[in-house]
């Protein structure tokens, strides 16, 4: 009787896209970025009716931590800090607190060096307790400030 041995497999090569791919994927989220930012830009979200509406405000009446930020966007390309902050101040701060962490990735890469996107689960769940709360705050009469 014969023992049948494993062969031995050797290790598949590691796949990795190609950077020109990495390019055109910047590229492309890039200008429909820059593209999305043109029409809040040009097109005032509080005269326009073809932005989408928010679904639970419209259902509930009540504002959900994302109401106001398309008008926040406006106001900020438009350079009115202020009135950004009153139409959602979590969507002012989060832009902030987004630059501040991508920016070592950018700069990394620009430098050809490896970087990498990380979130850790406890700034998400974090994040996610501070847009509940903020949601609880804005709809509370002592806080009408917060809501647009």
């Amino acid at each position: 009787m014969e023992i049948m041995r494993a062969q031995s497999q050797a290790v598949p090569p590691k796949i990795s896209a190609p950077r020109s791919l990495g390019i055109f994927a910047a590229i492309v989220l890039g200008a429909a970025a820059i593209g999305a930012m043109a029409v809040v830009f040009f097109f005032d979200p509080a005269k326009n009716n073809f932005y989408p509406v928010c679904q639970f405000h419209k259902l509930t009446g009540l504002n959900c931590p994302g109401c106001g930020a398309t008008r926040a966007l406006f106001a900020l390309l438009h350079g009115r800090f202020l009135q950004a902050l009153h139409d959602n101040a979590l969507f002012v701060f989060s832009l902030a607190a987004f630059a501040i962490w991508s920016a070592p990735f950018v700069w990394k890469k620009l430098r050809h060096q490896p970087a990498s996107l990380n979130l850790p689960p406890k700034f998400l769940w974090t994040f996610l307790g501070v847009a509940i709360v903020f949601a609880v705050l804005r709809n509370l009469p002592a806080f009408a400030f917060l809501s647009p």
